[in-house]
């Protein structure tokens, strides 16, 4: 019966890294004392949202995009953006055009980028955070980790059988060591098939509240080509196929090489 130990160290190091995932899954669920969560009556903004659904970038985007509508800033095909009006009318709207040079021209992924950066989005996911809406920073990281670790255990599980199978036990038949070994890998196969479609339902930057205010707003207003399909799904929402290759061009791995429109 000496398998025994090794089925035994194949469940306490599953336990540990189980216990490490649900740790960090369920901390985020639980808002921090004192923290007042907003509730799914309470209208999200369109930066808001954008943050809970696609992080700073996703907020630099639509600020982007929402100036283009309103003829404030021009967006090309081939990856430049032109300032038409100077002046910001929000915080986020500054942060874009504070980006460019002088001349009021500059490549879309450098305003992105530095639009991105700015201490208005800073302060909009501090707000988020302590309306419970956003997960606080470090959050995903250690759900990443902790779904690392059940995987590490699952090598070790199928290691401590393959181990047990090498040891003779004339009292105990093959199929009846597989059998046992068979319940811890259930268990961390398990977990990983839920962290993965808990994966696919989260953004990543918002709280389980968060998300449920995302939801509900895309029911009463995620049309296609709206700014709020944008905010909520990203570049893929936007129906123009000029305005989304001005979005897309430096992730598409070119370089803009010239300014002219």
């Amino acid at each position: 019966m000496f398998w025994v130990l090794f089925l035994l160290l194949a469940w306490a190091g599953l336990l540990f890294a189980c216990t490490r995932l649900l740790q960090a899954a369920a901390e985020p669920a639980d808002p921090a004392p004192g923290t007042a969560v907003r509730h799914h009556h309470d209208e999200l903004s369109l930066y808001e949202a954008a943050y809970l659904a696609g992080g700073p970038e996703r907020v630099a985007e639509l600020t982007l995009l929402s100036m283009q509508r309103q003829r404030r800033l021009l967006l090309a095909y081939t990856g430049w953006a032109t300032v038409v009006d100077p002046v910001g009318r929000d915080p986020h709207e500054c942060s874009v055009l504070g980006a460019f040079g002088p001349d009021g021209q500059e490549p879309v992924t450098s305003v992105r980028a530095v639009a991105a950066r700015d201490p208005a989005v800073r302060a909009l996911a501090d707000r988020l955070g302590e309306a419970g809406l956003a997960l606080r920073e470090g959050a995903q990281q250690e759900i990443d980790a902790g779904i690392r670790a059940v995987r590490q255990a699952t090598v070790l599980v199928l290691a401590m059988a393959a181990a047990a199978l090498c040891v003779p036990d004339p009292e105990t038949t093959t199929t009846m060591i597989l059998c046992w070994f068979a319940l811890p890998l259930i268990l961390a196969l398990g977990c990983l098939a839920i962290a993965r479609v808990e994966g696919h339902a989260q953004s990543g930057w918002a709280s389980p509240a968060g998300r449920r205010l995302l939801v509900e707003l895309g029911r009463e207003r995620g049309v296609r080509g709206s700014l709020t399909a944008v905010a909520l799904r990203g570049l893929r929402a936007v129906t123009d196929p000029e305005l989304r290759a001005a979005l897309t061009y430096g992730r598409r791995g070119r370089i803009p090489r010239q300014r002219g429109h």
